[in-house]
Order: structure tokens, then sequence, then C-alpha cells
């Protein structure tokens, strides 16, 4: 059985097939951000869902990278409670044919 080997576009969430893979690269790194942030400060899971206002099953969901289960907005507001910024720039598109895209830089 021969396998086939494909190139990347840069974007996995793409790759596989998923709608708004640009929404679904910008949720994985703001939760790589969280998870991060709860690594430096070696938190407990308890302690960091009682930062987060949330029950700890859900915060093991974000942890176990269940994506689809959180919105954006819900993401940034998570990363604003343990004390971190979120910036989001609007800019000009060189290429007017095709649609913006939305990413997170850190």
């Amino acid at each position: 059985m021969t396998e086939e080997i494909y190139r990347s576009c840069g974007n996995v969430f793409a790759d596989l097939g998923f709608d708004n893979p640009d929404e679904m690269l910008a949720k994985a790194e703001l939760v790589r951000q969280i998870s991060l942030w709860i690594e430096q400060h070696n938190l407990s899971q308890e302690k960091t869902a009682e930062l987060l206002g949330i029950e700890k099953s859900i915060l093991l969901d974000l942890l176990e990278g269940n994506i689809l289960l959180f919105s954006t907005e819900t993401l940034i507001r998570f990363l604003n409670k343990l004390g971190r910024d979120v910036e989001i720039v609007v800019k000009n598109k060189a290429d007017l044919i095709e649609f913006g895209k939305l990413t997170v830089v850190s």
C-alpha cells in the first residue's frame, strides 16, 4: 500500500477540510496561550478553573483541545481573566480579490 504525501498549506485545519480554518487556527493559538500561562504559573486545574469562573470539567474540555465548544470571544475573555492583553488589529488586505484572514500572533 502506497501512501501519498501532501504539502501543507500552513494551516492544519484547512488541510483537513474544516470550515473556517483561519478561525480554528486562531482558537487553537488562544488555547495554547492559556495552557502556556497555566504551565508557567504552575497552577492546579482547580485554581485555574476558579480564576476563569468555570467548572473544572469545562477547563478540561478546553485543555484537551475541544475548541469547537468555545467561541473566540470566550477564549479572549479567559486570557483577560488571566491578566493577558489580547490585541486585535484590522488592516487593509493588498489583494482585494480574496477574503481577509484571521491570525493570532503571540
